[in-house]
């Protein structure tokens, strides 16, 4: 029995030498393994994953310690990759510019350590919703038809300091296509116009991309908008304040020549182009809204179209005479044709030629007055020259 004790003691050592030998070997393997695929590389990516509020500019960028970087992607929501640059030394990398606001982004690290063994980090956040904003107020009505002097007008609520980076974001096209540009009127306007006066039967489209446009630091705009609109017939007025006359010619050829009263002594009529940009059949004309005291306030002016955004309108006149027009310039300014009141008539000088116009339609005033109509006054930008008309834009 003790022979036999011996020999089972014998056996039971030597079959748990193999499985302890084999059970240690592969306990330090593995850890040995883990730990040499392991990149020594750190990567620190801000902001952090699901961050909110993330300013344009300064708050996003890669770091990696006891490594360098390889390759950073910053995407947008639609997949459109942000260009920056990893720095010489691989540590760090930042975008090139300037973020846009409410946009979700999604920043993608890769680095690499000196043995060469990768690290990644991923991270997602969105950026700030603007505080201050800024809207252009445009005058085409969409779908609308107009006259060949049409000149497009943005007015925005907001001055406008980088007016290239805005003016950029505005195209003005015509179909059949012929070169539109810009002139900015200060920081608050920029209108735009062809060489010369656009040809009947042309579409033009107003393209409104400013949704995120910074117009002036920390100033964004909100607009994303098309409008349309076509060029009508041709037509063209002069009025001679001289001879008392406002001879209308559409296409060519002329249809009516209309006796006038202009503006009298002290108060003569704007003299070059000007363009009707609104048509009442009866409004109120106050003198104190343009600055004439206690002039007039008559209630209901018949007929009344508007020359420029300083008071110069075409419109009825009721309360004189008709052996006045075609002899006496008696107004405050504007051209007055001779009416009956309510505005109801086609008949009278001033009904038919209401008739007969539209928005766009172009006025001319010539005679012997010497002030010229300033080219922000109104649709008034046909009496600047091509060359002194594209100086004012702000893209070259």
């Amino acid at each position: 029995m003790g022979v036999w004790a011996g020999r089972l003691k014998r056996m039971a050592l030597a079959a748990l030498i193999p499985a302890l030998l084999l059970a240690g070997c592969s306990g330090s393997s593995g850890s040995s393994s883990d730990a040499a695929h392991v990149s020594a590389a750190q990567v620190t990516l801000t902001p952090g994953d699901g961050a909110a509020e993330v300013p344009a500019q300064g708050g996003v960028f890669a770091q990696v310690r006891d490594g360098r970087l390889t390759e950073v992607h910053l995407k947008d929501a639609d997949g459109d990759e942000i260009p920056g640059a990893i720095t010489a030394d691989g540590s760090s990398w930042s975008p090139a510019g300037k973020l846009l606001p409410e946009t979700r982004y999604t920043l993608d690290a890769l680095a690499v350590d000196r043995d060469g063994l990768q690290a990644a980090k991923h991270a997602s956040f969105t950026t700030f919703v603007p505080k201050n904003t800024f809207i252009g107020f445009y005058n085409p009505v969409n779908r609308s038809t107009v006259g060949v002097g049409f000149i497009v007008e943005i007015r925005f609520n907001r001055a406008i300091t980088d007016r290239a980076t805005v003016q950029k974001a505005i195209s003005v096209t015509a179909r059949p296509p012929v070169p539109v540009a810009a002139h900015w009127f200060g920081d608050k306007r920029v209108d735009f116009r062809p060489q010369h006066y656009w040809t009947p039967g042309t579409k033009v489209t107003v393209a409104l991309r400013l949704k995120h446009v910074e117009g002036a630091p920390g100033v964004y705009g909100t607009q994303e908008k098309s409008i349309g609109f076509t060029i009508g017939r041709s037509q063209i007025s002069t009025a001679d304040t001289d001879a008392h006359t406002l001879t209308v010619v559409r296409g060519g050829r002329t249809l009516r020549t209309l006796d006038i009263s202009a503006g009298g002594p002290g108060h003569a009529t704007y003299q070059g182009v000007m363009v009707i940009s609104e048509r009442d059949k009866v409004t109120r004309m106050d003198s104190h809204t343009v600055g004439l005291g206690s002039e007039y306030d008559i209630p209901a002016v018949p007929h009344a179209q508007r020359l420029t955004d300083s008071g110069t309108f075409v419109h009825g006149v009721y309360w004189r005479p008709a052996s006045v027009f075609g002899r006496v310039n008696t107004s405050h300014g504007c051209v007055g044709l001779y009416d009956v009141a309510g505005g109801q008539s086609t008949t009278t000088a001033a009904g038919w030629f209401f008739a007969h116009s539209m928005i766009g339609d172009i006025v001319r005033v010539v005679g012997s007055g010497d002030e010229q109509v300033a080219p922000d006054n109104g649709m008034s930008g046909w009496n600047l020259s091509w060359a002194d008309w594209t100086a004012g834009s702000a893209v070259r």
